[in-house]
């Protein structure tokens, strides 16, 4: 599958649409900044995708065209009963293309389907087999599984029928137990998206008190080993979340880096982090510290709900 965007940055709006006044603008800065922009049905309970509907709105044709093909949805279970099978699929995406304003997306994920098992989502009648058909019926150029813990995660991908794979908080410098997932994507010939570079925050903004990775307090091993980390990047004055975004982008394992952008000064701010120059001497530094605690703890997701 191949996604037509320059650099291998993408740019999450999960907040997008929280604050009426500057949606609009923040969405333009988005859509005009030539990467794709990843969105869903349910972020900010659907503002997200009427806010990015809204800029495609303001834009004149030829612009509008090409800032369509570059959006990213995702479908997402019913809000009020937690349904997710093929019926929900459909409403989802078709709720999705009314907010936008657009006919077909380039790439349609399977969002964090935790209201049912896998084994449901991939039966006859289930939200994997409504993923397909759109697919086949070209309203959607590719489908995705998206969502966190890695064991749920390799069900979707060994099933074959996706394109891409998505996961969020599994492959930072804090914590790789995304890598097999990944391998296997890699090997299937999927796109694969790393999503939450920087855990949340805790690698932008280290570990102070009440700090948090991937929704989660962090314990006092964590803690120690990210204040190590911190200190590396002091000593050879790189910020820390370079050094984390440069782990994502550079990895060969890795082709698109999603990371949420809240207003046009955060994606400048994200462009100068992607350029900084990362000494080598750092990755040695990391290296020489030994794996970090993990923060995550998916054995819950091993066996079939």
């Amino acid at each position: 599958m191949t996604l037509n965007a320059p650099v291998s940055l993408v740019l999450g709006t999960s907040p997008l649409g929280s604050d009426p006044d500057t949606a609009l603008d923040t969405a333009l800065a988005l859509l005009r900044s030539g990467m794709l922009v990843d969105t869903s049905n349910m972020y900010a309970g659907g503002a997200s995708e009427r806010a990015l509907g809204a800029a495609l709105a303001a834009m004149d044709a030829d612009e509008r065209e090409t800032a369509a093909s570059r959006i990213v949805s995702k479908v997402d279970c019913d809000p009020e009963t937690g349904a997710f099978d093929a019926d929900r699929v459909r409403r989802s995406f078709d709720e999705t293309r009314e907010r936008l304003g657009v006919d077909r997306l380039p790439l349609l994920h399977l969002h964090d389907p935790y209201t049912v098992t896998s084994a449901e989502a991939l039966a006859a009648g289930g939200a994997v087999e409504a993923l397909v058909q759109l697919r086949d019926e070209g309203a959607v150029d590719a489908i995705g599984i998206a969502a966190g813990p890695v064991p749920l995660m390799r069900r979707y991908v060994d099933s074959g029928l996706f394109d891409a794979v998505l996961c969020h908080n599994r492959f930072t410098l804090v914590d790789d137990s995304a890598r097999s997932l990944f391998t296997a994507a890699r090997e299937r010939g999927m796109t694969v998206f790393n999503a939450a570079p920087f855990g949340g925050d805790l690698l932008v903004k280290g570990p102070r008190e009440g700090a948090r990775y991937e929704y989660r307090p962090i314990g006092d091993e964590l803690a120690a080993w990210t204040a190590s980390l911190f200190r590396i990047c002091a000593d050879h004055d790189v910020p820390a979340a370079a050094v984390a975004l440069r782990f994502s982008t550079g990895s060969s394992l890795v082709d698109r880096t999603v990371v949420g952008v809240s207003s046009a000064r955060r994606l400048d701010e994200l462009l100068a982090l992607d350029a900084v120059v990362i000494p080598d001497a750092v990755w040695t530094a990391i290296e020489a510290l030994g794996s970090a605690p993990s923060p995550v703890d998916d054995s819950r997701y091993e066996a079939e709900a």
